[in-house]
């Protein structure tokens, strides 16, 4: 039997739990605030997504350093490798997603010329100059790279539903917080 850990650790599972709640919660209030008229009720929605935006771009930071210090478990052995080569774009495709996004929004927020301020404390320099045209330019990317991101998030939770009802092979369990529900055969070590 394998040494290796065959759940991810705690700060991990926290991690991607804590980014794909924040995520749940604001990519719906992008999309409700985005078709508001102007007044102080979207205002102050729109500094409430920020917050949201900053604060994913932070944690999936945090994620990427972790995962680059602490190796994921192994996947399955009986996995085709189809599907490991798939999860890997699938994987690297989120984190890139998770970056790119807050960073187009801040990108797009300067462009309007309407400053990114955390948690109404700190203000963020502007990342490129007021100009109308680019800011239409990134407001649409910004919009595309969301829409883009639910495409993926509904792939890898369909994954991940499928190898826990259909497969049975313990790849859900492993990021389930407090243990699993009923996984066939795959408890083991956590990583921390």
């Amino acid at each position: 039997m394998s040494s290796a850990p065959l759940r991810y650790g705690s700060v991990a599972i926290a991690l991607h739990w804590l980014v794909a709640v924040v995520v749940v919660v604001t990519f719906p209030l992008g999309v409700y605030m985005a078709d508001l008229p102007q007044s102080a009720h979207k205002s102050e929605l729109a500094a409430v997504h920020k917050w949201i935006g900053v604060t994913v771009f932070a944690l999936t930071g945090a994620r990427l350093a972790w995962r680059l210090a602490h190796r994921p478990p192994p996947l399955p052995a009986a996995l085709p490798q189809w599907q490991r080569r798939a999860a890997a774009i699938a994987h690297g495709g989120l984190y890139a997603l998770l970056l790119a996004i807050p960073l187009s929004g801040w990108l797009y927020s300067s462009a309007a010329g309407v400053p990114t301020v955390y948690l109404d404390r700190w203000r963020l320099p502007g990342l490129v100059g007021e100009n109308d045209a680019l800011a239409a330019v990134l407001k649409l990317a910004h919009q595309t790279l969301n829409f883009a991101l639910l495409a993926l998030v509904v792939v890898h939770v369909a994954a991940a539903v499928k190898h826990h009802f259909v497969d049975r092979d313990g790849l859900l369990a492993r990021m389930l917080p407090g243990g699993y529900f009923g996984s066939s055969g795959s408890g083991g070590s956590e990583r921390r």
